[in-house]
């Protein structure tokens, strides 16, 4: 079963800063992560020091940081490029 996803507005408000392709691409990766979020050309891994913050790549660049929360939704808590990481 697919999990369902919704956004914050931190994840919202990036979302706005990205191109037009950088946008389509992270459509993309969305239906890749609803459906598994390991699949591999995502990329998952767990954010370093923390318990619950996952992050996945959209493309080489563009990083999507997210959560589970329960067992059958995904929290997208903010997306940009790579260096976004260095503030979880």
């Amino acid at each position: 079963m697919p999990y369902k996803i919704t956004y914050t507005e931190r994840f919202l408000k990036h979302y706005q800063t990205l191109n037009d392709k950088e946008k389509k691409q992270l459509k993309n990766k969305i239906v890749f992560l609803v459906a598994n979020p390991l699949h591999p050309s995502l990329r998952t891994k767990r954010l370093k020091g923390t318990k619950d913050l996952y992050e996945c790549s959209v493309n080489m660049d563009i990083r999507i940081i997210w959560y589970f929360e329960g067992t059958e939704m995904i929290i997208l808590l903010d997306v940009g490029h790579h260096d976004i990481l260095e503030k979880y």
